[in-house]
C-alpha cells in the first residue's frame, strides 16, 4: 500500500532519533503500525504481539525478549526494536527498562499499543524519566487533498500546526464534509471509494474490534450492561455527561457508568471536554462533555444509518461533534493548548473554547452557508465578559469564504478548522 501523508509522521521521525524509549498509543485502525513501519530503518527488529503465538511466547517468558535484544548486533545509532501491541504483555515494559538502563545507546525501543487500560490495571512500568509518549489520531484536514476552491485564510487554520515536511507524499483523497460526518476519518475508511464498503467495515469495527478489544483488555462483570451503555454513550456523544440520567436509561449503577466512560478513554475510543473554568459566573455548568474519537465509529456503535442521507436528519449535531474531534486532535499534536466548552444554567453557551498561549478563542459551530451576527450573540457576550483574555471569536460553518461579521467575530469555512 502506498504511504500517505500523516501530519505526525515527520514529527515522530524526528522524535525517534532521540535516545529514549518511545511509546505510541492510539485507537485501533488509526494507522500506528503503518506509520511506524514507514519510518523504521530496514535493519529494525519487529515483534508483532497481535500474533497469538508471539504473544504467548513472551507472556510465558518475558526474559526471552531480553535475550533476543542482547543477541542483536551493535549498530551505530542503536539497534531499533519495534514491539507492536506491547500492552498485551505488560511485563515487557520491565524488560525494556532493564535493557535501556544497562546501555542507553545500544537499542532504540519503539512500543506501540491501542490501550492503556491493561497497563494501568496491572501496574505496569511506563518507564518514567526514560520514555516519550505519543498519540496518533484519525485524520485531520491537513492530511486530505483539498478542492481548488478550498483556500485557507491568511491567518491559517483555527488551530495552526507546523508546516508539513513530507509534501512529496500524497495526501488522502478529498472527501466531502457530508461523507466525513457519516463515515468518519479513519485512514482505512478514507482510502475506500465505496460507501457500502465503508459502512460494512465500520459496523464490523463497532461490533467486533471495539467489543473484542474491550473484552481482551479488561474484565467487565456484566457484558449486557456494558453493551447498553456503549450504544447509549455513542448516541449521546457530544453531550454533557449526566451519570444519573445514563444510569436511568441503561439500568446500570452511576459509579459503574463512570468506570465505563474511563474505560473508553483508556482505550482511546473517546475523550472528555471539560467545562470552561475561567468564568466568574456561578451558574456555569461543571460536568464534562464526552465525545467518541471518530464519528464513523460513533455512528456505527449508536446504530445510526451509515448513509450520507443521515446528515439531513441531524446535521447540527454531527457537524459540532466533527469540529470537536478536529480541534481535539490538532491541540493534541500541538502539545499545547486546551479545549473546553461554556454553558450556563440560564442558557448561555459557546460550543468550544480553545485556550492557547496567545489567549482564549471561543468557537461556535453552525450548519449554515450564510452565518450572520444572529448566530454570534453568545460569542459576542462571551468576548465582552472576557475582554482581558479574549479579543476574537469564530463561527465554523459551511460558508465558502471567510466572512468578517464584525471587527471581533469571523465566520470560517469548515476546512479552516
Amino acid at each position: 500500500m502506498q504511504t500517505r501523508l500523516r501530519y505526525f509522521g515527520s514529527i515522530l521521525g524526528k522524535k525517534l532519533e532521540k535516545p529514549f524509549v518511545h511509546i505510541l498509543f492510539g485507537a485501533r485502525q488509526t494507522g500506528k503500525s503503518t506509520l511506524i513501519r514507514s519510518i523504521l530503518p530496514d535493519t529494525a527488529t519487529i515483534l508483532d504481539l497481535s500474533d497469538p503465538r508471539e504473544r504467548s511466547r513472551f507472556t510465558a517468558n518475558p526474559g526471552m525478549f531480553m535475550d533476543l535484544c542482547r543477541s542483536l548486533p551493535r549498530v551505530e545509532g542503536g539497534q531499533t526494536v519495534f514491539v507492536d501491541e506491547a500492552q498485551t504483555v505488560p511485563a515487557l515494559f520491565d524488560a525494556v527498562q532493564g535493557l535501556y538502563d544497562s546501555d542507553k545507546d545500544r537499542w532504540r525501543f519503539v512500543l506501540c499499543g491501542s490501550s492503556a487500560r491493561r497497563l494501568r490495571e496491572s501496574g505496569a512500568n511506563l518507564l518514567p524519566g526514560r520514555s516519550m509518549r505519543h498519540i496518533l489520531h484519525p485524520l485531520i484536514g491537513e492530511e486530505y487533498a483539498a478542492e481548488p476552491h478550498q483556500t485557507m485564510p491568511e491567518r491559517g487554520s483555527l488551530v495552526a500546526l507546523d508546516t508539513l515536511d513530507d509534501s512529496r507524499l500524497p495526501r488522502f483523497p478529498f472527501r466531502s464534509l457530508e461523507n466525513r460526518l457519516v463515515f468518519g476519518d479513519l485512514p482505512g475508511i478514507a482510502l475506500l471509494d465505496n460507501d457500502g464498503d465503508r459502512a460494512e467495515l465500520l459496523s464490523s469495527y463497532a461490533t467486533s474490534h471495539l467489543e473484542e478489544e474491550i473484552r481482551r483488555e479488561t474484565y467487565v462483570r456484566d457484558w449486557g450492561h456494558f453493551l447498553r451503555f456503549l450504544k447509549f454513550a455513542a448516541g449521546d456523544s457530544g453531550g454533557i455527561v449526566n451519570l444519573a440520567n445514563v444510569s436511568r436509561e441503561t439500568g446500570v449503577a452511576a459509579q459503574t457508568i463512570k468506570g465505563y466512560y474511563q474505560l473508553l478513554e483508556d482505550m482511546f475510543a473517546g475523550f472528555s471536554v471539560p467545562a470552561f473554568s475561567g468564568s466568574a459566573r456561578k451558574s456555569v455548568l461543571s460536568s464534562p462533555r464526552f465525545f467518541f474519537f471518530d464519528l464513523g465509529v460513533r455512528n456505527a456503535a449508536a446504530g445510526i444509518p451509515l448513509v450520507e442521507g443521515t446528515v439531513n436528519a441531524i446535521p447540527g449535531s454531527l457537524f459540532e461533534q466533527w469540529v470537536g474531534t478536529q480541534l481535539w486532535r490538532k491541540l493534541s499534536y500541538r502539545r499545547s493548548g486546551t479545549l473546553s466548552y461554556f454553558r450556563t444554567t440560564d442558557g448561555a453557551e459557546v460550543d468550544f473554547i480553545v485556550e492557547t498561549e496567545t489567549g482564549i478563542i471561543p468557537v461556535e459551530v453552525k450548519w449554515s452557508e450564510n452565518p450572520s451576527l444572529k448566530d454570534a450573540r453568545h460569542l459576542a457576550a462571551f468576548i465582552a465578559e472576557h475582554a482581558d483574555t479574549c479579543t476574537r471569536g469564530y463561527i465554523v460553518s459551511r460558508c465558502p469564504h471567510v466572512l468578517a461579521l464584525n471587527d471581533r467575530i469571523t465566520a470560517i469555512p469548515w476546512w479552516a478548522v
